[in-house]
């Protein structure tokens, strides 16, 4: 009885929250993308207290959540949104943006395009620079995809930078999370999610080795994060946490090298990692090493890109049973 009353409340609040011209067209945006309050005003062509109070009520009917990165405000879909008694409007087919607000909505993607491009012009060259030395990003997408689940429900982005691998793993998830600590990566990956139209990915800043983490996650994915990293063991422990109970971890890093100019050119504290240092850290947080591939270098003395997968087993397995096989340097020439 409880239950059901609950359950009325919650859809006639949700139902009375959309059922506004206004608030149904922050819905609509927002299944757009994450978007800034300001962003919101100028969309809505409405003062920002006004846009204010409509999110407000959408906030306490559980349709929208804020959340804020420095000085800015963000909004975005709450979870549950989409699965809600209002989930017939973001179906195929259900209720289409105003051609004002999908006017308005695009000339946003290009600005924020813009200031992505920008970025990306001003550090063009050193990036390209290390993407010389290394197998082609595609070639590690396509392996780290044939490592990974078909379907997975929640999808962690561990120092997202870009949102490139939100962006390759978009298909696989119904939820996607990056996090990052850089303004201007998120700004990137902003960008490339709000070209995407893919609503169901969100971005988040903070630093993934502080800050708290979505838990019961299925796959959390490391890709080129670790050599940052003063203490690296700590991000498998903090990926390891925010697992379920059949969660992996993908790693994407360098094999130990000697580049030594990539401390000073791409502040790079670690020089690649051997894959014995990986399945003991991981065995340090109750992971085994499942899977551990090798892409050769494009070029000789370039830098050896490799590939690990760590899953989460079930204790009375761990406890019971010898360490998985493990697929050893499958090297790609």
């Amino acid at each position: 009885m409880g239950d059901a009353v609950s359950s009325f409340a919650h859809t006639l609040s949700a139902l009375r929250a959309a059922g506004e011209h206004s608030r149904l067209r922050l819905l609509l945006l927002l299944h757009k993308g994450e978007l800034t309050v300001t962003e919101l005003t100028s969309l809505l062509g409405q003062s920002q207290p006004r846009v204010s109070r409509h999110l407000k009520v959408l906030a306490e009917a559980g349709l929208v959540e804020r959340f804020q990165e420095g000085t800015w405000v963000f909004y975005r879909l709450a979870p549950g949104a989409v699965d809600s008694a209002i989930a017939p409007i973001f179906a195929p087919g259900g209720v289409a943006l105003l051609d004002e607000d999908q006017a308005a909505f695009e000339d946003i993607q290009s600005r924020r395009a813009a200031l992505a491009a920008a970025y990306f012009a001003e550090k063009a060259e050193e990036w390209e620079d290390l993407r010389r030395r290394h197998i082609p990003e595609t070639e590690i997408e396509t392996a780290l995809l044939s490592m990974a689940p078909d379907e997975v429900d929640v999808f962690l982005d561990l120092g997202t930078g870009t949102g490139q691998m939100l962006s390759v793993f978009a298909d696989r998830c119904q939820s996607g999370i990056g996090v990052d600590v850089s303004p201007e990566m998120l700004m990137i990956a902003r960008s490339r999610v709000l070209a995407s139209g893919a609503g169901h990915l969100q971005l988040r800043r903070g630093d993934f080795l502080v800050d708290p983490l979505p838990q019961g996650v299925d796959l959390v994915c490391l890709h080129h994060v670790l050599h940052f990293l003063a203490a690296p063991e700590a991000a498998i422990g903090v990926a390891a946490k925010a697992l379920g109970a059949r969660g992996q971890i993908l790693i994407a890093d360098f094999a130990p090298h000697d580049h030594e100019d990539l401390r000073e050119a791409h502040a790079h504290r670690r020089l690649g990692f051997s894959s014995a240092e990986i399945a003991e850290w991981g065995a340090r947080h109750r992971l085994v090493l499942t899977d551990d591939r090798e892409l050769a270098a494009p070029l000789s003395g370039g830098l050896v890109t490799k590939l690990w997968r760590l899953e989460k087993a079930p204790s009375a397995a761990r406890a019971a049973a010898p360490l998985p096989e493990v697929k050893r340097d499958n090297v790609v020439r």
